[in-house]
C-alpha cells in the first residue's frame, strides 16, 4: 500500500488552502458530533471519540468547536442528526472503492456520490462487493527523521502496534483499530512526533498503476468524491509507484 500511503502523506504535507480547511473542519466537526452521539461525549470512555478528538485537534480545529460539536452529539445543544452509510463501487482499472459519509439525507447523498461515480470512468456496486477486501486498521505516519527502527520498534511494539514498514522517507505503524490511542500515547510519551494518526481501511490486496495516465483517472475520481460536502473518507486499494505519483501530484 505504499503508493496510497505516500499519496496520503504527500496531501497532508502540502497543506490545505482557506476553503478546503473549512471544508475539512466541517467534515472533522460532524465526525466527533457523531462519535458523541453513538458513545458518549467522554473521551476516556469512548475510544472512537477519542480518536476524533485527536484528529480534529491535530487539523487544529478550535477547542471550542470541538466542545460544541460533543455537546451537539449528546444532546446537551441542539444540532443536525447525521446518520453513517458508506458506498462501494469501482475505479478506473478495477480499482475497488468505499466511501464513508456522514448525512442528514440519503436521498441527496447516494445521488451525489454515484454521479461522481458515473461522471469520471467508475461505477458503483453492491454493498458488500468490495468491503471484504479491506480491514479496519489504525494507521499512524511518521517522518524518518522522527524515529529510529530499533526505537519505533521498541517504543510501537511494546504498546500494541502489528507492523512497522518503510515507506521511503516515512515509517508506516499499523494497529488494530482498538489499539491505535495506546500506540499513539506511547509514541508522544517518548517524544516521538508523528505526521498522522488516523483509523482506516486498509486493503488485503493492491492493484498497481504503473502507468500514469490511468494513475490520473484513479486520483481524479477519489479527489471527485473527497469534494462532496457528506464525504468522510475514501478507501482504495491502489498502489502507485513513487515515480509517477510524484509526477502526477506536481
Amino acid at each position: 500500500m505504499s503508493g496510497h500511503s505516500k499519496w496520503a502523506t504527500i496531501k497532508h504535507k502540502k497543506g490545505a488552502a482557506d476553503a478546503a480547511r473549512g471544508k475539512l473542519f466541517a467534515k472533522l466537526i460532524r465526525q466527533v458530533e457523531v462519535a458523541a452521539r453513538e458513545g458518549g461525549g467522554d473521551p476516556e470512555m469512548n475510544p472512537t471519540l477519542r480518536t476524533m478528538y485527536q484528529k480534529a485537534r491535530s487539523a487544529s480545529v478550535p477547542l471550542d468547536t470541538i466542545e460544541k460539536a460533543i455537546k451537539r452529539g449528546t444532546g446537551a445543544l441542539e444540532g443536525v442528526k447525521y446518520e453513517t452509510v458508506a458506498y462501494e463501487g469501482y475505479a478506473p482499472s478495477g480499482v475497488a472503492v468505499i466511501v464513508e459519509c456522514l448525512t442528514d439525507n440519503r436521498n441527496r447523498t447516494g445521488p451525489d456520490v454515484r454521479t461522481v461515480f458515473t461522471k469520471l470512468g467508475g461505477s458503483m456496486a453492491e454493498p458488500g462487493a468490495v468491503a471484504w477486501q479491506f480491514e479496519r486498521k489504525g494507521v499512524i505516519v511518521l517522518a524518518k527523521k522522527a524515529a529510529t527502527e530499533d526505537d519505533l520498534m521498541e517504543v510501537a511494539l511494546e504498546a500494541g502496534a502489528e507492523d512497522i514498514a518503510d515507506q521511503g522517507d516515512t515509517w508506516q505503524v499499523t494497529t488494530g483499530a482498538t489499539d491505535l490511542h495506546e500506540v499513539v500515547k506511547a509514541l508522544e510519551g517518548a517524544g516521538i512526533a508523528y505526521d498522522s494518526a488516523d483509523l482506516t481501511m486498509l486493503p488485503s490486496q493492491t492493484i498497481p498503476l504503473d502507468n500514469e495516465a490511468d494513475a490520473r483517472k484513479v486520483l481524479r475520481l477519489i479527489d471527485g468524491l473527497e469534494d462532496l460536502d457528506d464525504v468522510q473518507n475514501v478507501y482504495a486499494n491502489f498502489d502507485i509507484p513513487d515515480s509517477i505519483l510524484e509526477t502526477v501530484m506536481a
